[in-house]
């Protein structure tokens, strides 16, 4: 809510959302400083000496009916009020009018001037928030998520298998995983993982429907693409490949042999995401939509508990004669020899607990 003394009155002289003319004077009257502003709950002020509400465009009514509506067709002169619209609606969890949805999906074709930057800025309020699918279900609704986010919508209509995503396509998929995601983590970095854990899955071919053979491996080019087009860290970019790369093996860990076990733990263990936090990424995915429980997903403590066990430092007292690919052979096969006595040893416990 503003409190104002001069009032600003400005307009559109191109193409984007930073040529403007401006006016600033005190003849400018109130409503016409709030008509310019982007949505009527952002179209109020406050008189400083009266404090008297001033609310032309009945914002306090928008805010109880929780409804974001554009405060007048001036909306339109800078598109980048079409991320903030979204932005705004993960973060209230309030609706979009039609008019406004209308409007926003006339600033289409100009959202293309916007730079990535500012893009990046919506974008990681958006995850931040509680409900971050609402960001992109706006964006869907308003007919623009192809426009910076076009991974995101090749989702869509991705068909997979019921009896293990009830949900619904990829997309529907996608935005569960980012949802639970925030019940996990508030690493942002993370959160982007989890989004874009199954890219691969948008450039499945649709005859290989419901199955997305190999789509981990195509989803690591397809996190860069994305991450270049909206300008987000490096950090982010390395967390999301090794999320796209490695998230079916989490899944299956309790699954594979220990030799396949330990090369993955060894491999994650030193990516940037790390053990922790595609344990994270794994959780969201199976947890979600599944009746998988937490605790069967474990793989990172298993994991640390190798590494910190059997590390260099043991293998150099043992085998001080043992250097290069040698040494990197030794070192895999004791700490698979230890994982399999790890698993045989819990093992035996589940089968003493059970015969009580």
């Amino acid at each position: 809510m503003l409190n104002l003394l001069l009032h600003e009155k400005n307009k559109k002289v191109e193409l984007g959302h930073k040529k403007f003319d401006i006016e600033i004077g005190e003849e400018i009257t109130i409503e016409e400083d709030l008509a310019r502003r982007d949505i009527t709950i952002n179209a109020m002020a406050k008189d400083v000496v009266t404090g008297e509400i001033i609310d032309p465009f009945n914002g306090q009514k928008d805010i109880k009916n929780k409804m974001i509506r554009a405060t007048t067709k001036h909306f339109k002169e800078d598109p980048l009020r079409v991320y903030r619209v979204a932005r705004i609606v993960a973060q209230t969890g309030f609706m979009v009018e039609k008019d406004t949805l209308k409007q926003m999906e006339e600033l289409k074709e100009e959202l293309t001037t916007l730079s990535k930057e500012r893009v990046f800025v919506e974008f990681r309020k958006a995850l931040e928030s509680q409900k971050p699918s609402l960001f992109f279900d706006v964006l869907r609704k308003a007919n623009v998520l192809k426009v910076h986010f076009k991974e995101i919508d090749d989702l869509i209509g991705s068909l997979q298998p019921e009896e293990y995503h009830p949900e619904g396509d990829s997309y529907n998929h996608t935005m569960v995983v980012v949802d639970k995601s925030v019940e996990l983590t508030d690493d942002v970095a993370i959160r982007f993982a989890c989004l874009v854990h199954d890219l691969g899955k948008g450039v499945t071919p649709k005859e290989m429907y419901p199955h997305h053979y190999g789509h981990d491996e195509k989803g690591v080019g397809l996190v860069g693409n994305l991450g270049n087009q909206i300008g987000v860290p490096n950090l982010w970019k390395a967390y999301g490949k090794v999320a796209a790369k490695e998230h079916m093996k989490g899944g299956i860990f309790s699954k594979m042999s220990p030799p396949k076990q330990v090369e993955f733990i060894e491999r994650v263990a030193k990516s940037k995401l790390g053990l922790d936090g595609l344990q994270i990424v794994v959780i969201a995915d199976k947890c979600s939509t599944r009746n998988t429980k937490m605790e069967t997903i474990s793989f990172a403590k298993l994991g640390k508990e190798c590494l910190s066990k059997i590390n260099g430092e043991l293998i150099k007292e043992e085998y001080p004669e043992l250097q290069g690919e040698k040494f990197k052979e030794k070192l895999h096969q004791k700490r698979v020899e230890w994982l399999k006595k790890k698993i045989e040893i819990e093992s035996n416990k589940k089968k003493c607990y059970n015969n009580k």
